[in-house]
């Protein structure tokens, strides 16, 4: 029978000998991100794998994730470790529905959270993180503009630039969106020294109560670095599992216990081994179009550094 220290023993064999680069995104169980060679937030892993020797990349995470590796990194096979693990929020917003909401706002510059379809960013004029939205947002021309999928996300940065109009597709992550005030309220009184750190993905009447909003690593980094000795954590909440491995001497709540992405749990530790057999995964491809199209979506954002 396998343990999972021998299964970690053998994929680290095999993803050696295979030559794959392993990338696990932060809301990966903690035994899936001890053997990858780079874990953290979306584009931050997608611009590791295009750094990497490797031939051959392995994304633990959601099929946008994978698909944003392909399009930096066209020349290398990419394998979504679990083909049915997708991200609801990117799915909700379709081209035909984008199309209209550009004749609704024809003024206005279309800003794409990184959570969306490779597809969907061809016909996006810059694309953004949940690091880097206030900041490039901030340094756009435009004065019109028009955020989507995520209007949780939109609204934190537009309450952050009054200077600007802005217009949302109503969409957001069914996993965040389900945090309220009332969780606060809660959690506050079962722990009233602890500070409440939470994602940007979050209903304002969350984030407004927060003594933290950023992205994953952001809120990660910010535990880490913090004097305080207690947390509310409002993400995933694998990060409350990886924040107590990192750092065993504080302590960290979930701000719901329901704060659990179903896609982001379909990788298994075994399904990480059987794509380094050969037997497990999909193949990401993107035809040239959409690849180049998608690639100008993110090469904006990085204009903006």
């Amino acid at each position: 029978m396998l343990t999972t220290e021998k299964l970690q023993k053998e994929i680290l064999r095999l993803k050696k000998e295979r030559d794959v680069c392993i990338l696990a995104h932060a809301y990966q169980t903690q035994d899936i991100l001890e053997v990858a060679d780079y874990t953290g937030d979306s584009f931050g892993l997608s611009q590791q794998a295009a750094k990497a020797t490797q031939k051959t990349v392995l994304m633990c995470g959601v099929r946008f994730m994978a698909e944003t590796v392909k399009i930096l990194s066209p020349d290398k096979t990419v394998i979504l470790s679990h083909p049915d693990a997708g991200c609801p929020m990117a799915e909700q917003l379709d081209l035909d529905f984008l199309g209209a909401l550009k004749e609704q706002y024809p003024d206005s510059a279309v800003v794409a959270y990184i959570n969306t379809t490779a597809s969907l960013k061809t016909q996006c004029d810059v694309c953004v993180t949940s690091s880097s939205a206030l900041r490039i947002i901030r340094a756009m021309p435009q004065k019109d503009i028009l955020f989507v999928p995520d209007c949780n996300l939109g609204q934190w940065v537009a309450d952050q630039v009054p200077e600007k109009t802005f217009h949302f597709f109503h969409g957001g992550c069914p996993v965040h969106i389900r945090l309220s005030a009332q969780d606060v309220a809660a959690a506050r009184a079962a722990h009233p020294d602890a500070k409440l750190l939470v994602h940007p993905e979050c209903r304002k009447e969350v984030s407004s109560l927060a003594d933290y909003v950023g992205s994953t690593t952001g809120i990660m980094a910010h535990a880490k670095e913090s004097d305080a000795k207690s947390f509310i954590i409002g993400t995933e909440n694998s990060i409350l599992q990886h924040l107590q491995f990192e750092c065993p001497d504080k302590a960290f709540y979930p701000l719901s216990k329901a704060c659990i992405c179903q896609n982001m749990r379909l990788t298994t530790l075994i399904d990480v081994y059987r794509c380094l057999l050969g037997q497990g995964g999909e193949e990401i491809s993107l035809d040239e179009e959409t690849r180049l199209g998608a690639k100008r979506c993110i090469d904006a954002m990085l204009a903006f550094g």
